[in-house]
């Protein structure tokens, strides 16, 4: 056998014996394929750069032809090799062929999401005079319970959609996944979101949702400091079987477990109160253990819009309480399955006018209860936060006499996602609309309004028939000004 010099030995003998006879070839080859390897591994480390994505995709399907273009050199120069080793030599080439393709296909891990927003389907809302517009989901899933998606898929809607933050809220004690997932670390979640996140300006809040039984019912809990901390823990005997480890999972308090997440300073909100599990009519009567934890302070809002489904009663349960009004997606599937934002649905959310765009300052809202829910077309808050919000909204950008017509020519420009359903509640009358007119998103309406003579100012009075602020009561919003004369 002939003598090789080890410097240029490819260290691949015991797999491709006959190499040996084209050793001279071999030190250009190794050059090429560690830098090929070095860059592949190098791309797999920025996967958010475009290029490096391409160069990754590209050497990844180099390297398999480079190998088998070897093999067959080495197959048609070596005819004296023995079967076995001409078989030895195939399975390695197949081998590494398998590697680099499993490469393109099964890599994964926790990368940044960088999903550019869709302007199609942005939730937009502006900032009012005094607040920041925060738009949040406070109630999600994946797959570390019960969803069906796993957490970076949140935020990659999150970023579609244009939301400011968002709260992935695994059921603590209902696991229905734990045997194909298990988990003992209930953080998992939010982690990955998180690091998912990457640089994008998302808030992605920790959070968790309280599982149980009427009278405690569901309860998230936001802005927690760890998740253990809030669950008892066991070891299943079987965790395929989740009603028994929920049963197991439930026997620490309810009560005591509010306690814990208070202790960590979370934010908890009551979770679809007119669940019909609890309420098969729909009409949630209050429990004492939610009476006495918002009197306590240790419950500190409610949802009163979850899903596809807005509760009157639980609206009327929030100003009686003095719960912060929350509106969320709770969605365990696809956003777009569930709300078809391609035809311009979308999700539930919960308007918060916080004083900055931070985590801390939607904290701080929350627990003053400075929020709006936005669900369908509708609009749901406290009047002094709903004026903020409907202000911002609309606003006449022209209003002004034409030639010697005693007719006004006003626009109002709507800058929200609502179409504002408006009932005149003065005595001016219009030409070409009745006393409800429609003022369209993201667009400026002319409205033309008979005031009989000239004047020097216009101010109109609406009621806002897709905004409530009490059950059956509807925000108003006043609409005016100084009136210009053109020529």
């Amino acid at each position: 056998m002939p003598t090789l010099n080890r410097g240029s030995e490819f260290r691949i003998g015991r797999f491709c014996p006959g190499y040996i006879c084209t050793h001279r070839r071999l030190p250009r080859l190794k050059s090429l394929l560690h830098r090929l390897l070095k860059l592949t591994l190098i791309t797999d480390r920025c996967p958010t750069s475009v290029w490096k994505q391409t160069m990754a995709v590209f050497i990844s399907l180099f390297l398999p032809l480079a190998f088998s273009i070897y093999a067959f050199i080495l197959l048609s120069e070596f005819k004296n090799t023995s079967r076995t080793a001409m078989k030895k030599l195939v399975n390695f080439t197949t081998a590494i062929l398998t590697l680099f393709a499993s490469n393109i296909v099964f890599s994964h891990g926790v990368i940044p999401v960088s999903e550019p927003a869709d302007k199609d389907r942005l939730i937009q809302f502006p900032d009012t005079k005094k607040y920041k517009t925060i738009v949040l989901d406070p109630h999600t899933h994946s797959t570390f319970s019960d969803g069906e998606v796993w957490p970076t898929i949140r935020i990659g809607e999150a970023l579609k959609d244009g939301l400011d933050a968002i709260a992935i809220t695994e059921h603590l004690e209902w696991q229905p996944h734990l045997a194909d997932i298990p988990h003992p670390d209930r953080n998992r979640a939010y982690n990955i979101a998180l690091k998912a996140n990457g640089k994008n300006d998302l808030i992605v809040i920790p959070g968790s949702e309280i599982t149980r039984n009427a009278p405690a019912s569901h309860i998230n809990a936001l802005f927690i400091s760890d998740a253990n901390k809030l669950i008892r823990n066991f070891e299943p005997k079987d965790p395929s079987d989740t009603r028994a480890y929920y049963n197991a999972a439930s026997k620490w308090p309810p009560q005591e477990v509010v306690n814990a997440a208070n202790e960590q300073g979370a934010f908890l909100f009551w979770n679809h109160a007119w669940w019909g599990q609890d309420f098969p009519n729909g009409i949630p009567i209050v429990p004492e253990f939610h009476i006495s934890n918002a009197k306590n302070k240790l419950i500190h809002g409610i949802e009163i819009a979850n899903g596809g489904s807005y509760s009157e009663e639980a609206f009327q349960i929030g100003l009686d309480l003095g719960l912060t009004l929350m509106g969320v997606s709770d969605v365990h599937g696809l956003i777009d399955w569930d709300y078809s934002p391609d035809e311009g649905g979308h999700r539930p959310v919960t308007l918060v006018l916080a004083k900055s765009r931070s985590q801390a300052s939607v904290r701080e809202a929350l627990f003053d209860g400075r929020t709006v829910v936005w669900f369908k077309n509708l609009l749901v808050g406290h009047r002094e936060h709903m004026d903020e919000l409907l202000s911002a909204s609309l606003d006449v950008t022209n209003a002004s006499y034409s030639g010697k017509s005693k007719v006004l020519s006003m626009e109002i420009k709507n800058v929200s996602d609502v179409n504002f359903q408006l009932k005149n509640k003065t005595d001016y009358t219009f030409i070409g609309d009745a006393d409800i007119l429609e003022i369209k998103q993201h667009e400026t309406s002319e409205i033309r309004v008979k005031t009989g003579t000239r004047r020097k100012r216009i101010d109109l009075q609406f009621e806002v028939l897709n905004a409530l602020v009490k059950p059956k009561q509807h925000a108003e919003v006043y609409l005016g000004s100084k009136i210009r004369v053109l020529n």
